[in-house]
């Protein structure tokens, strides 16, 4: 599971947003923001401790991120089938020094060819709709033939043609989730009853550590009719990059810190050899289990918010240095999390008598690839395998210097324009950033290790299916906001006192119920997982809240603003859906968890969601935060590798293409 950065609430906007790209965009004659185009400002990220690794430890990382980046045509051909083919198109004509790039027709399209590279593909990367090719399509069809490149009649059906493929995930209710999906993760023709019963028809040696059937395949169909699974691996599908994968990972091993690191990577070598699902089991126990070491990672196909039966794993990598000093400060969220699940609100009969295993660590990202890149989450949570986390623990991280990037790329037009007061402008200045971290822990640490499925009850992804990446995300933020409030966050000296918790309920209440509709054009439903669960928490408290003036909606001078008058009752209603929706994953209440989804994080007050887009317009905000990644140079000594040497790059288009050069192999 992961956190993404939730940009639009109050607390965040103050450490995420600026005005434009002249504003507020360096620090300490570090450029932040490189590049700005449609809803995205693409910024960079530091490494402050690579100068404390070892040669041998820069090495470790160098090869764990070759890996990584060797993998990155995978995810393009799981969101899309035609991915490749346009994006090998793009290239071919951004590179080409024959066309003038001084024309407006060559500038829309590198406009539409930036948006694709950030997006991993031509649906948006986060509301799922396909882009709009706003440039000019007689110029593109011109260009091919000058250039003679060849596009096939379908995929170029697919730039063109807006109802074609016009959503990557489609999880409205009642609807046929595979055939309104475009995303590859099944044949085209495959309907989501064929794909329930494949699945349904599977049976667990072991029903107790069920295996994650399907991460690691496509549901394909063979001439005959039949379903079959095209599984991920060297000798299967995407056997060109895994192949490549597999190389990098076996040079890891050589320069790895220790034997535990050591023997992690064999197991997951021999996983992308085989595509076997037990030895992935395998894989992540040894993984969770050394806790050892400065340098970690995370590999595979693992979250699986884009498929939208919830089976199979997106492709990413991330390369991660651990934050001495912060980890050190955090690492009592963990040391406590038996005292947060004995004192958490749910039912008895639903929590962990032992929570084990459980690890946290401030990190530093020194490279992603896959779902992780250029959009990068701030925290992370494995496995997710819910048997191996009651039984091995689970590892979480937040990543330390994106946050920071996000912070020192800030502006403070959001909040002064969406802020109820002063007071709680100030606040949020003061306490915002502070508070958003405290929530990242305890969301990561915290709430997703909570809570036990009752014995005979299927895995969320049978019980809840759609709703299922939904629901786990607003009862770990749930969980976040419920203790963040609780006096042991001062106890156990994290806070100092509870105006960092005011901040953060401030802020996820505004976001909820309001900042994060820039995200959506108007008229749209909410689709993604972790946009429905901030809407689902926000308007269920405010529903519960608004006859107590627990919260109260103002409007003042023609603008809305959402104000919390009873911060500790709030709370309580926080403690009360929590228990709820605790119930329905251990029950696996299905209907119980699709009322709460449909009924409160899927449709959108046109009014207040028209009322946002004005408001905020005027201020040039970006939406949406992704990262260049630093480059990193092996540094030889005859045919060995004996450090590594690290460039902060400028140019976004740059480095999508150098990736697409040194890094295709589909």
């Amino acid at each position: 599971m992961k956190t993404l950065l939730y940009m639009g609430s109050l607390a965040s906007l103050m450490i995420l947003n600026s005005c434009n790209l002249q504003e507020e965009m360096e620090t300490d004659d570090f450029q932040w923001q490189i590049d700005r185009f449609e809803d995205v400002k693409v910024l960079r990220y530091k490494i402050p401790s690579w100068e404390n690794l070892t040669a041998k430890q820069r090495v470790f990382a160098y090869h764990l991120n070759e890996a990584g980046l060797s993998g990155r045509d995978i995810m393009w051909d799981c969101n899309y089938r035609h991915n490749l083919e346009i994006r090998k198109i793009l290239e071919s004509i951004i590179s080409n020094e024959t066309i003038d790039h001084s024309t407006q027709e060559y500038k829309d399209f590198e406009v539409y060819a930036k948006r694709v590279f950030f997006a991993n593909g031509i649906h948006h990367h986060y509301s799922n709709m396909k882009f709009e090719p706003n440039f000019d399509p007689n110029w593109f069809s011109a260009t091919l033939v000058t250039l003679d490149l060849k596009l096939s009649e379908e995929a170029h059906r697919a730039i063109f043609d807006s109802e074609f493929d016009p959503k990557k995930v489609n999880r409205a209710d009642g609807v046929d989730l595979l055939l309104e999906s475009a995303v590859n993760f099944y044949a085209p023709d495959i309907t989501q009853l064929e794909a329930e019963d494949f699945y349904s028809a599977k049976k667990d040696l072991d029903p107790e550590r069920p295996m994650s059937h399907g991460l690691n395949s496509r549901l394909s169909r063979d001439n005959n009719g039949a379903l079959y699974e095209e599984v991920f691996s060297e000798t299967g599908r995407y056997s060109k990059s895994i192949k490549q994968i597999i190389k990098h990972l076996e040079n890891a091993i050589e320069v790895a810190e220790n034997n535990g690191q050591a023997e992690a990577l064999e197991l997951l070598i021999k996983y992308y050899q085989t595509g076997d699902l037990s030895i992935w089991d395998e894989y992540n126990i040894s993984w969770v289990s050394n806790t050892d070491g400065d340098v970690d990672y995370i590999n595979g196909f693992v979250e699986v918010y884009n498929d939208p039966m919830g089976y199979r794993g997106s492709y990413e990598t991330i390369v991660q240095i651990k934050d001495f000093d912060a980890s050190e400060r955090m690492a009592v969220v963990a040391d406590n999390v038996q005292w947060f699940e004995d004192n958490s609100p749910i039912d008895e009969n639903h929590k962990k008598e032992s929570v084990v295993g459980v690890s946290y660590k401030i990190v530093e990202a020194a490279g992603e690839a896959g779902d992780s890149s250029p959009s990068t989450p701030i925290g992370v949570n494995l496995p997710n395998a819910n048997w191996i986390r009651v039984e091995h623990g689970s590892k979480s991280v937040s990543l330390g210097n994106i946050e920071d990037a996000y912070h020192n790329s800030s502006g403070k037009g959001m909040s002064r324009e969406f802020s109820f007061s002063r007071i709680h402008q100030e606040r949020a200045e003061k306490y915002g950033e502070l508070g958003s971290k405290m929530h990242t822990a305890l969301h990561e640490v915290v709430g997703h290790a909570s809570g036990k499925i009752n014995p005979g009850i299927g895995t969320p992804k049978e019980t809840l299916k759609n709703y299922s990446s939904t629901l786990e995300e607003a009862r770990a933020d749930l969980v976040a906001l419920y203790f963040i409030l609780d006096d042991k966050m001062q106890q156990i000296g994290l806070m100092d006192n509870k105006e960092a918790g005011y901040a953060e309920y401030d802020s996820y209440i505004s976001n909820g119920m309001m900042l994060q509709l820039r995200r959506i054009l108007p008229g749209d439903d909410i689709e993604e997982d972790h946009m429905r669960n901030r809407q689902l928490v926000a308007s269920w408290a405010f529903d519960r809240g608004v006859k107590s003036n627990t919260i109260e909606r103002k409007f003042i001078d023609g603008k809305t603003y959402f104000v919390i008058n009873d911060y500790d009752q709030l709370r309580i209603y926080f403690g009360e859906l929590l228990n709820e929706i605790q119930r329905i994953k251990s029950e696996g209440d299905f209907e119980a968890g699709r009322s709460l989804v449909e009924n409160y994080g899927v449709k959108v007050d046109q009014n207040v969601h028209a009322e946002v887009l004005r408001r905020s317009e005027p201020l040039n905000i970006a939406p949406y935060s992704g990262f260049v990644n630093p480059i990193m140079t092996p540094i030889r000594k005859g045919y060995s590798i004996v450090d590594i040497d690290i460039e902060y790059p400028k140019n976004f288009l740059a480095q999508m293409m150098y990736y697409g050069r040194d890094y295709s192999f589909e």
